[in-house]
Parts: structure tokens; C-alpha cells; sequence
């Protein structure tokens, strides 16, 4: 739900025409928020938020204990296509090359997809599969994949080995913020423990997290970043239903994204 704040980011990039990039990585709601933004759907987002994703057809907690998922993305895929299908065909015809981050389930290590458009809503659930909350298996390009985030959370130096030296990266956490292998973070590994190579790669998202951390603060000295973070913490938590709180992070977004577009330019 934190991704609300790159939505902000991304509506003001489509209304002020701002669009000189020829690569687009992202990772879970990131992916899912860039993919409205490549095919030109402005506010698809913040509609999939605020209407969709506050409803209990998409997160109950009381399905997991019925054999279900937490999340199910499923249900808002289908909400999704129905009411705002994505323009899959707008997204192939653009030159900037997609990149969808997604973790196989067998080795852990991150799987770094461009879909087809026959392939796109797998690979953006795929990639927004967080583990345990969202049971059922992906299967594409040969692997069984999930949550991205687990594997490369903050693919900037993705971005600079594919040849990216000017590089704006919208992150949802203070750029100050550090994360833990924390109590959660164990607890999953040991419910994926029949799945070894996952649970490692689970338990070693803080490491990978602090590793693009330090290149932001010290990129090479060919790259320059531009860093589009919330000054402190979003009022969003990954779970929040609150319109409230949505609302604010997505004007936050907006706000920052409009600052970014003046660092950028100037």
C-alpha cells in the first residue's frame, strides 16, 4: 500500500510531460504502478488504491486461516481488467525497455523479466507475490517466481550495469532508512524452509537493501542519481486501508515528484 506514494510520483511525471528515460525497472506495486505509467493510463493508479485496494476482496486476514491468501491478488487483477484493463499493447510500443523484478522460488536469486504482453500481468503479479500472504504458485520464463522485493529491492545498480548513468530512483522509505533481519524476516524463512534457496534470499533482504542503500549515497563517479524519498515515514504502512492515509502519501508524492522533475532539469 506504500506504493500510493509512487503514484503521486508518477501522475505529476505524466501531467507535466516529463519522460526522458529509456529504461524503467521496478519491483511489486513499483512494477504494477510503472506499467499504468508506460501505457499512458494517468490516475489508474491512484483508482487501484483508493477503490480497489481498500476493499476486503482484496486483503482479509481471515482467508489465510481458510486455506486462502492474505492478499489476493487474484480478485484485484480481475477487478482490474474489468473496470481499467491494462493498455498492454501502449506499453510494447514505447522505446524504453521494461524491466519487471521478480525472485525465483528455487534458487532466490532475482529474475529480471521484460514481458511481452502476453506476459505482463503474470510477470507484475509475479513480482508483487509477497511470500506466505499470497499462497497460489507463478510460473514464467522456466521458474516458479515471487515477491521481487525479496531478491533486489532497490534495483538501481540493475540500472547502472544495463548502461543507466543518469538514474531517478522513488523509493518509499526515508533515504535515511535502514532495514533489519528483523523477527518477521526469520519467521518467513522458517515458514518457507522447504523451500531453502527462498528462505535464504528472504533472510538476506536487509543485507541486499543496505548494499543499494550505500550505492545511492556513494554512487560512481559516472552516475548521477536523482532520489525521490519520503522525508520521514509515509503515514501508509504495507497493509493500510486507510483513505486518509493514502490520500496524504499520494499528495506527498506529488509534491516530491514535481521537486524531482526541478532537480532533474535544472
Amino acid at each position: 500500500m506504500r506504493g500510493v506514494f509512487s503514484a503521486g510520483v508518477l501522475d505529476v511525471f505524466l501531467e507535466s510531460g516529463f519522460d526522458p528515460f529509456d529504461l524503467a525497472i521496478g519491483v511489486s506495486a513499483g512494477a504494477c504502478n510503472l506499467a499504468s505509467h508506460l501505457a499512458g493510463q494517468h490516475g489508474r493508479n491512484r483508482r487501484c488504491y483508493f477503490d480497489l485496494m481498500t476493499r476486503r476482496e482484496f486483503f482479509d486476514r481471515r482467508r489465510y486461516l481458510r486455506g486462502g491468501s492474505i492478499l489476493d491478488l487474484d480478485w484485484l487483477w480481475d477487478a482490474l481488467a474489468e473496470r481499467e484493463p491494462l493498455d498492454v499493447e501502449a506499453i510494447a510500443r514505447r522505446a524504453t525497455e521494461f524491466i519487471v523484478v521478480a525472485t525465483s522460488r528455487r534458487s532466490g536469486e532475482a529474475v529480471y523479466l521484460q514481458p511481452r504482453p502476453a506476459e505482463m500481468f503474470d510477470a507484475l503479479r509475479a513480482s508483487s507475490a509477497l511470500p506466505v500472504l499470497y499462497r497460489p504458485d507463478i510460473a514464467l520464463a522456466g521458474e516458479r517466481l515471487a515477491d521481487g522485493g525479496v531478491s533486489d529491492p532497490i534495483p538501481v545498480e540493475e540500472a547502472y550495469r544495463r548502461g543507466a548513468r543518469r538514474i531517478v530512483v522513488v523509493r518509499t522509505r526515508p533515504a535515511t532508512a535502514v532495514k533489519h533481519d528483523g523477527l518477521s524476516a526469520r519467521a518467513m524463512a522458517w515458514l518457507l524452509r522447504r523451500e531453502p534457496g527462498f528462505a535464504m534470499a528472504v533472510r538476506a533482504t536487509a543485507a541486499r537493501y543496505q548494499q543499494s542503500v550505500a550505492f545511492l549515497g556513494a554512487p560512481p563517479s559516472d552516475c548521477t542519481i536523482v532520489q525521490i524519498a519520503p522525508p520521514v515515514a509515509l503515514a501508509t504502512k504495507r497493509t493500510t486501508q486507510d483513505r486518509v492515509a493514502l490520500q496524504r502519501d499520494y499528495d506527498l508524492g506529488r509534491t516530491l515528484g514535481t521537486e524531482a522533475i526541478r532537480r532533474w532539469v535544472s
